[in-house]
C-alpha cells in the first residue's frame, strides 16, 4: 500500500513538474518539433517514467537531471535566437526540394525522400499534381512548405487591380521571398542574389523610418519587390 501511494504521488508530481518545465521552455516545444526538440522530449519522458517506476531511489536523482535538460534547452534556444549559424547546426536548415518547377534529386537524397514520400507531402498540402508546384521546401521540422505556380494560385489584390498595401522596391527577381536582414545582421549573399548592396538596403529601410540596420529584427523582399520589415522590440542603447 505504501509503494502504491508513492507511485501515485510521484505520478502527480511528475505531471506538474513536466508541465512547468514545458512552460519554461516555451511554446516552440508544443508545435512542430525539430530533431533537437525530439531528443529533449524523449529524454524528459524517459526520466519521468523512471521516476514513477523506481520508487526505491530518491526523486531528486530523476528530477534534477530533468531540470538540467530544461535549462539546457532554454540556453540553447537563447543562443539560437542570437545566431543563425548555431540554429542551422542544432535545428538544421530548410532544403529546396522543388525549384522553379524542377525536382532536385540531390536534395531528395539528402533528406532520404523518394517520389512516394514527396507525393504524400504534396497531398497533405492539398496539391494533386506535382506539375502545379513551383517551389517545395523541406523544413527543419520535417514538414514541407509548398508554393504553387502563378497560374495555379488563388487571386490576389494585384490580380483584381487593387492597389498594393506596402511600398514596392524597384528590385524584382524570380523566386521565394529572400531574408535580407536576420537579427540585425545583413545577409550579403542575399543582397548579391538580387543585385544590390548594403547602401541600397540602408536607403530602403529609411523609407520605413529606420536609421540603423541593427534596429531591424527581420527584413525580406519578395519577387514583386515588396519589402517586409519587423523592428526589434527594444531600441539599442
Amino acid at each position: 500500500m505504501e509503494e502504491i501511494s508513492m507511485v501515485l504521488l510521484r505520478t502527480l508530481f511528475s505531471y506538474f513538474f513536466l508541465l512547468i518545465l514545458l512552460r519554461m521552455m516555451g511554446k516552440r516545444e508544443l508545435g512542430k518539433l525539430s530533431v533537437f526538440d525530439v531528443v529533449i522530449s524523449i529524454m524528459l519522458a524517459e526520466m519521468a517514467a523512471l521516476a514513477i517506476e523506481d520508487v526505491e531511489k530518491p526523486g531528486l536523482q530523476f528530477y534534477l537531471p530533468m531540470l538540467l535538460i530544461a535549462l539546457l534547452e532554454i540556453v540553447m534556444a537563447y543562443i539560437s535566437l542570437k545566431s543563425k549559424k548555431f540554429r542551422d547546426v542544432v535545428d538544421g536548415s530548410a532544403d529546396m526540394i522543388i525549384e522553379n518547377g524542377e525536382i532536385r534529386e540531390q536534395a531528395m537524397r539528402r533528406n532520404r525522400l523518394n517520389m512516394d514520400d514527396l507525393l504524400v507531402h504534396l497531398r497533405q498540402k492539398n496539391v494533386k499534381n506535382i506539375a502545379d508546384v513551383e517551389y517545395a521546401m523541406m523544413e527543419p521540422t520535417g514538414q514541407m512548405s509548398v508554393f504553387l505556380k502563378q497560374d495555379k494560385e488563388p487571386l490576389t489584390r494585384g490580380d483584381l487591380g487593387l492597389p498594393k498595401e506596402k511600398p514596392v522596391s524597384p528590385v524584382s527577381y524570380k523566386g521565394l521571398p529572400i531574408p535580407l536582414i536576420l537579427d540585425g545582421k545583413v545577409r550579403q549573399e542575399a543582397l548579391q542574389k538580387i543585385g544590390q548592396n548594403q547602401l541600397w538596403l540602408k536607403r530602403e529601410i529609411r523609407k520605413y523610418g529606420i536609421k540603423d540596420i541593427r534596429e531591424v529584427s527581420f527584413c525580406s523582399i519578395d519577387e514583386q519587390g515588396i519589402i517586409y520589415i519587423d523592428k526589434k522590440d527594444k531600441p539599442l542603447h
